[in-house]
């Protein structure tokens, strides 16, 4: 089955639930950045997490950018999402790993270490929205649903997972959020947690066969369940050669005759989806004469 992002309501307008399976897109980004066990589990989880993020986004064109920065191996990881959900992300170590837990799990905490979440919003204004805290576990889910308590006051339940198989391929990965609404009653909460405790884990679901829309109807089994909304969901890198130009221009024209003056050819890879642009001597002759028009 392709990805696709689900989202809804109860009937009584107290909880909306976000959902996205990305099995598939985590796939690949793990093939593009050739990233272990480790790497493949942190930035699986921040590009699930990010999907639907940028799917809250009422702007057609805007984007959502989440960061984790911390002390860990495995250095920063950046994400971003457009407002269907389609993503893309890299990490600064790819390689990075650490011996599992004793409960035979990834140890994603230790590897992301302690630091900062940012996230920014582009909602077409001159000014994006940036909200920033501490990351309270490095696990990625912890953090997302903190953000939201902290920065946006919206109580929130946030749920990620990937399961790498033992060829390192992704052999699932989902997540969900699950957020109250003002007017929500105090022992909706109570309810809730319970629901999340009895459906499991994401990985445990889809592993036995279900798909993201049916861990929804367990979750919310019962409150007239809602869905408003179900799309694909992929992997989506939007850099070209006439953005990589427009970024070489705007170096300035000293750096550029500097290139112009000491390289042949100058190679510029994308670092969401390693894409290699390469610019010959004459092509930068040509974006320097663009540069001082």
């Amino acid at each position: 089955m392709n990805d696709f992002l689900v989202r809804g309501m109860t009937a009584d307008g107290f909880v909306k639930i976000t959902a996205v399976e990305t099995t598939q897109l985590v796939e690949r980004a793990r093939q593009i950045h050739k990233t272990l066990p480790l790497a493949t589990a942190a930035l699986g989880r921040t590009l699930t997490a990010v999907s639907m993020m940028g799917n809250e986004l009422k702007y057609d064109k805007g984007s959502v950018t989440l960061q984790i920065r911390g002390d860990g191996p495995l250095g920063a990881i950046t994400t971003v999402s457009d407002s269907e959900g389609n993503v893309r992300g890299y990490l600064q170590n790819p390689a990075a790993n650490l011996p599992l837990q004793a409960n035979g799990h990834l140890d994603v905490g230790n590897g992301v270490g302690e630091g900062l979440l940012t996230v920014i919003k582009d909602i077409g204004e001159r000014e994006p929205f940036t909200g920033r805290i501490e990351l309270q576990s490095g696990e990625i889910a912890e953090d997302v649903a903190a953000y939201y308590v902290l920065s946006e006051q919206i109580p929130t339940v946030c749920a990620l997972g990937v399961l790498v198989d033992r060829d390192q391929s992704v052999k699932c990965a989902g997540g969900y959020l699950l957020q109250l609404l003002p007017g929500a009653p105090a022992g909706l909460v109570d309810l809730l947690e319970y629901r999340v405790q009895d459906v499991g884990s994401i990985t445990a679901n889809l592993e036995k066969g279900l798909n993201m829309r049916q861990v929804v109807e367990e979750l919310l089994y019962g409150m007239g369940l809602q869905l408003m909304e179900e799309h694909p969901v992929s992997y989506e890198c939007k850099c070209s050669r006439q953005k990589v130009e427009s970024a070489l221009i705007s170096m300035g024209r000293e750096e550029l005759q500097k290139l112009i003056d000491e390289e042949e050819k100058t190679s510029v890879t994308c670092q969401f989806c390693d894409v290699i642009y390469d610019f010959t001597r004459e092509d930068l002759v040509d974006l320097l004469k663009v540069q001082k028009s």
